[in-house]
C-alpha cells in the first residue's frame, strides 16, 4: 500500500460536506443522492456533484437502483486515505521535533551569551 500523498483524494476529503457524506454513508451502509440530501443542508443536485467528486477519487462506488444510484464507501480507498494521513502526521511530528531541537539550541546559545555579558 502506497502512502504517497494523493492530491485528488485529499481534495475530495478536504470538503466538510463530503466528509459528512462519507460519515453518513458509512453509518447507514450506503445511500442515494436523494437520501443524503434529506440529511444535509444542501440540494440534491449539490449532493450529486459531491458524490461525483468522491466517486472520481475512488472513495465511493455506485450501483444503479431504478432511476437512482446507490453509493457505498470504498473501504480500501478510505483505508489508503487513513494510511496517508498517518504518514503525513508522522512526517510533521518529525519536522516539529527538529524545529523544537533547533529552537532549544538557539535558546541555550542565547542564555550562554546573556550570562557572559
Amino acid at each position: 500500500m502506497s502512502t504517497a500523498v494523493d492530491d485528488d483524494l485529499w481534495s475530495a476529503i478536504g470538503d466538510p460536506t463530503r466528509r459528512r457524506m462519507l460519515d453518513l454513508l458509512l453509518a447507514e451502509g450506503g445511500g442515494t443522492a436523494t437520501s443524503l440530501s434529506a440529511r444535509l443542508p444542501v440540494t440534491r443536485q449539490a449532493v450529486a456533484k459531491h458524490l461525483g467528486v468522491l466517486d472520481r477519487a475512488g472513495l465511493v462506488r455506485a450501483s444503479p437502483i431504478g432511476r437512482e444510484r446507490r453509493y457505498r464507501v470504498d473501504e480500501a480507498q478510505l483505508a489508503r486515505a487513513v494510511a496517508q494521513l498517518s504518514s503525513v502526521g508522522a512526517a510533521w511530528d518529525a519536522r516539529l521535533r527538529r524545529i523544537k531541537a533547533i529552537a532549544e539550541a538557539i535558546q541555550r546559545d542565547q542564555d550562554r551569551h546573556d550570562h557572559r555579558q
